[in-house]
């Protein structure tokens, strides 16, 4: 009896080779599309990198790729929703990253959470990343460099994408710093966050005011020292001075 059932729920014969014509064709299509979507925000990327989110319209886009607006339009609303589609798809990577390696930090340090070791967790993975594909990361750092000091739709995304990775980062340097007040740790976050977003952005100034001692792409130098730099900066603040408490 079982053999009779597994044989009756075989094809017919004469529909072995059409049977997975469809399914290929369905998966071609699939990559053509999420092929051409990859080309549209690749170009997308380097033009908002370049130009800010207001100086680039959807004929640039077009343009950069070499395609019509008419296909532009078919993969995306507009403007916006390929912004948005830049961020979730780096964006969410680095969060992810950066909110794996604070909680690991977190298990293995215990009790012992130190200023360093907190900001080593928050600021490693996004220079890594740097290090080991800058073409793939360069424009989405400038793009975040923008969206940190900018108002409206910069502010928006930092919100909705890094948050929590902040957050994440608050709670590790109370526990490294009992004694110090969370809005004084908060400020350092406000310094350190700016001090970062300009590592991304790669401005150059540091290789022209070095005369090329110094390279702004040099995330490994950067990587070495900021942690230090920064948790410096933290205890200063957080220790101050008779005269500052």
């Amino acid at each position: 009896m079982t053999q009779v059932s597994q044989v009756a729920t075989l094809p017919p014969m004469g529909n072995d080779k059409k049977a997975p014509a469809r399914p290929r064709a369905q998966n071609h299509k699939a990559r053509v599309r999420e092929e051409s979507i990859e080309r549209i925000l690749d170009a997308a990327e380097q033009l908002f990198a370049e130009f800010g989110y207001h100086g680039v319209t959807l004929k640039d886009v077009a343009n950069r790729v070499g395609v019509s607006s008419t296909l532009i339009h078919y993969h995306f609303s507009g403007k916006e929703s390929i912004y948005e589609a830049i961020w979730a798809r780096k964006a969410t990577i680095s969060s992810e990253n950066r909110l794996e390696a604070m909680r690991r930090y977190a298990e293995e340090a215990g009790d012992n959470v130190t200023v360093e070791g907190a900001l080593h967790a928050w600021i490693d993975p996004d220079l890594n990343v740097h290090i080991e594909d800058r073409d793939y990361w360069r424009a989405i750092g400038k793009i975040s460099a923008q969206a940190n000091s900018a108002a409206g739709w910069g502010a928006e995304k930092m919100t909705k994408y890094y948050n929590p990775v902040v957050l994440a980062l608050i709670e590790l340097l109370k526990k490294a710093m009992p004694d110090c007040d969370e809005e004084t740790i908060f400020w350092g976050y406000h310094f350190l966050s700016g001090a970062m977003t300009h590592n991304m952005a790669s401005t150059g100034r540091l290789d022209e005011l070095s005369h090329g001692l110094c390279s702004s792409d040099d995330f490994t130098s950067i990587r070495k020292h900021m942690a230090t730099f920064m948790a410096a900066g933290f205890k200063a603040i957080c220790q101050g001075t008779p005269e500052q408490k």
